[in-house]
């Protein structure tokens, strides 16, 4: 039981020393209720027995309830247990068959055919839900206008037509996130029952980096596992969502997505743009893939507000993230695989030194412009932070801003890799481009890298080349897409 008075253990201790006589057991009852009598039974409350196992389902197809139950056991004077001697949990089942009869509809059938009100008259009877207890049995007399409540539904009988809610003892009663009902438990914001949010941590940021130019900026990623996203903005400007497999869930490709709900990554999206500037979206989680979120700037950016709960192990990879973006400098994490280190070794002679780089071949032009346009996997603007010239490659730091074409998902800051000790084009470190870049995997699957083709297309970043870059979006030869989706089939 839990605790042992004072008494109790003085007679228990005498049994130990010696084996009990018949009549004690009979003592210590007398003696017992002798102390009631003299006011000095034990006060408080009684002690439950342990719960006893759940019933079968109450129903024999879909949802129905199983209940246990447990006893008060106190002694004279002691007050009641505290809490429910029954607990009620949903149980699952598989679905009824299609035309299986409702559990509330058999219940009423039971009095079909038999007198009612006192009367030999005999009805048929179906439910009715106008009732103010919806958890009482009213049925409907078909073809009067009258019901009759014939006590209480069976336990596990459903609320209404629909409802989550099942009846049990006369009440209506939902489920908590632990399957028992009526226990209120909720889920936190991490997705435990009844935990306290002490698994994940809280994200919440204002994104207001913008360029000057109109176009697709990146805002942040949104990591696999997210819970209980919120993105607002309230501006001429648009948000737009990036999957994983890098198409657009929502306002992609300059055009604009109807208000409505989305279902990617797992989780359902609402998004909603009222006629006002205000614009949000709303998804509960948890996301099965990351999500890139971006913002199509049409007027300077005053501000996108987000905010999500993320699992404490994915924050480390979060923040990497949102570093890149320009919150604090990181070292960003490259998509090919480092050379790696030759093994010790007799000492090789040193290789020779590269002579100077001749000047790149002159490759402006629209039709130069709008081959590499249309070939490409990526056109974007970025700035060139930093240049290294390794073996016979040379990679380019970039971080990337505006993006006109992207047919797989962009980090904000990425490794550009260029064939040659002399790239052309060469990408100046502190300047801005537009380039139209590929994607490159090697056989083995080992590398996967953006390539800057020999003699491609980075022109210096400029608004006439903003717009001579959507003029390109709007031209590309059909012949030339046919040809990149076969490359990438």
């Amino acid at each position: 039981m839990g605790k042992l008075r004072s008494w109790e253990a003085e007679y228990r201790a005498s049994c130990h020393t010696r084996r009990p006589h018949p009549f004690q057991n009979l003592l210590f009852l007398l003696w017992t209720l002798l102390s009631c009598v003299l006011g000095g039974c034990a006060q408080g409350p009684g002690e439950w027995t342990p719960w006893v196992s759940w019933s079968r389902c109450s129903s024999s197809c879909g949802r129905g309830v199983s209940v246990r139950s447990r006893r008060c056991i106190r002694f004279p004077g002691e007050e009641p247990c505290s809490g429910s001697s029954h607990e009620y949990r949903v149980c699952q089942l598989p679905d009824c068959p299609p035309g299986a009869v409702p559990f509330r509809d058999i219940q009423c059938a039971l009095y079909n055919g038999h007198p009612v009100l006192g009367t030999q008259k005999t009805y048929q009877w179906v439910p009715f839900h106008g009732a103010p207890n919806q958890c009482d049995l009213n049925c409907l007399a078909e073809g009067h206008a009258f019901y009759q409540s014939f006590g209480r539904v069976l336990d596990g009988t459903p609320c209404s037509p629909g409802a989550q809610g099942l009846c049990v003892a006369g009440r209506c009663l939902s489920a908590g996130c632990d399957g028992v009902l009526g226990s209120g438990a909720l889920e936190d914001h991490c997705g435990q029952c009844g935990g306290a949010n002490d698994s994940c941590l809280f994200v919440q940021r204002v994104f207001r980096d913008a360029g000057a130019f109109a176009g697709y900026w990146n805002v942040t990623l949104i990591p696999e596992g997210a819970r209980h996203i919120r993105v607002a903005q309230r501006s001429r400007n648009h948000l737009a969502l990036m999957g994983g497999d890098g198409r657009y869930v929502l306002n992609g490709n300059w055009a604009m997505s109807p208000p409505g709900t989305y279902e990617a990554a797992g989780t359902h999206i609402v998004y909603t743009r009222n006629t006002g500037p205000e614009e949000t979206l709303h998804a509960v989680g948890p996301t099965s893939q990351d999500l890139l979120l971006q913002v199509l700037l049409r007027e300077p950016n005053p501000g996108v507000q987000f905010e999500f709960w993320l699992p404490r192990e994915r924050y480390g990879p979060f923040q990497a993230q949102a570093q890149a973006v320009g919150w604090s400098p990181r070292t960003p994490q490259s998509r090919g695989v480092e050379p790696r280190r030759p093994a010790a070794g007799p000492a090789q002679a040193p290789p020779l030194a590269p002579g100077p780089c001749l000047p790149c071949p002159d490759t402006r032009g629209r039709a130069h412009r709008l081959l590499h346009y249309c070939r490409s996997d990526f056109v974007f603007q970025a700035r060139v932070l930093g240049r290294h010239r390794q073996a016979q490659e040379t990679r380019y730091d970039v971080r990337i801003g505006l993006i006109y074409k992207n047919r797989y998902p962009l980090r904000p800051r990425e490794y550009l890799w260029a064939p040659g000790h002399c790239s052309c084009p060469a990408l100046a470190p502190r300047r801005e481009y537009l380039l139209a870049v590929q994607r490159l995997i090697s056989p083995d699957g080992t590398q996967d890298r953006l390539l800057l083709p020999h003699n491609g297309y980075a022109r210096p970043w400029s608004p006439a080349e903003d717009s001579r870059a959507r003029l390109a979006a709007r031209r590309c030869p059909e012949s030339l897409e046919v040809a990149q989706e076969e490359r990438h089939a």
